[in-house]
């Protein structure tokens, strides 16, 4: 592609920039329940993690909504595996860039811990992963840094206007991965799958049909479940439910010894 083409600012740009701006400003009333503390997360986090954030942005509502869940983004945790510059790799870890995630009109970028500090977090971790899958996750993510937003689609991204859009159910999922072709698409959890999709790792189990064993009843929850083995079709929730990677809380994983706590005395 010609720089200088590739370089130019279009009116689709413009309108794509004022968009992506509209739909990443925070909403009001975000209180966080159980933040987690940015240096208790970093010893707690290992390399291809997943960090999903329950999100205070307007297309954070839209995703919430869309998905039926609290958590509106997925993270990846890729550690010092991060190539740092000089000045980078002087700064105190929590300030480092450890984190991979998608951003509407940012693209693929690394960020540090300490920006979810304030935000409530889940932590889920694959469990059993090789050493060469797990190097193969790892260099799948640091490889698509700096991927571009694509801010001309603008269509696929005036969907998120409505927090609660009438749809039904059944195409909640499918109007997050409409017109989505594009990796570096707003939900992060598309790529992230991706890499999981690349070595084979299960996310959500299939559906399999055994003589004498019951069958779901909902024909909803069975095409459901069949509809999201490709990657696109993934959000931040189903690494929470996935039944193969294991939710690590922080607060317990360093010794939790309740008769510690200190709590404030009750009134009369």
């Amino acid at each position: 592609m010609n720089p200088l083409y590739a370089s130019k600012d279009t009116f689709l740009d413009r309108v794509g920039r004022r968009v992506a701006g509209r739909l990443t400003t925070q909403t009001s009333g975000y209180e966080p329940y159980t933040p987690s503390d940015p240096e208790t997360l970093a010893r707690t986090l290992r390399p291809c993690d997943i960090l999903l954030i329950e999100g205070n942005q307007k297309i954070s509502s839209a995703i919430k909504y869309l998905t039926q869940s609290t958590w509106s983004h997925a993270a990846f945790f890729a550690g010092d595996e991060i190539p740092l510059t000089l000045d980078q790799a002087t700064l105190p870890v929590i300030q480092r860039p450890q984190l991979i995630e998608v951003n509407l009109g940012e693209g693929c970028v690394a960020v540090p811990l300490r920006k979810y500090s304030t935000y409530n977090t889940r932590i889920c971790r694959p469990v059993g992963l090789t050493p060469d899958d797990r190097d193969k996750v790892l260099s799948f993510m640091i490889s698509r840094l700096g991927l571009k937003y694509d801010l001309k689609n603008i269509f696929d991204m005036l969907r998120y206007f409505l927090p609660a859009p009438p749809v039904p159910v059944r195409w909640r999922r499918r109007m997050l991965a409409f017109g989505s072709g594009d990796p570096t698409r707003a939900i992060c959890s598309t790529l992230v799958a991706e890499a999981f999709a690349g070595i084979q790792y299960p996310i959500l189990p299939e559906i399999t049909r055994a003589p004498g064993r019951a069958a779901a009843t909902s024909t909803y929850s069975r095409a459901e479940i069949l509809h999201i083995r490709h990657h696109s079709l993934y959000t931040p929730r189903d690494f929470d439910l996935s039944p193969y990677f294991a939710v690590v809380k922080p607060t317990l994983e360093y010794g939790f010894d309740y008769k510690r706590l200190q709590w404030e005395p009750g009134e009369d």
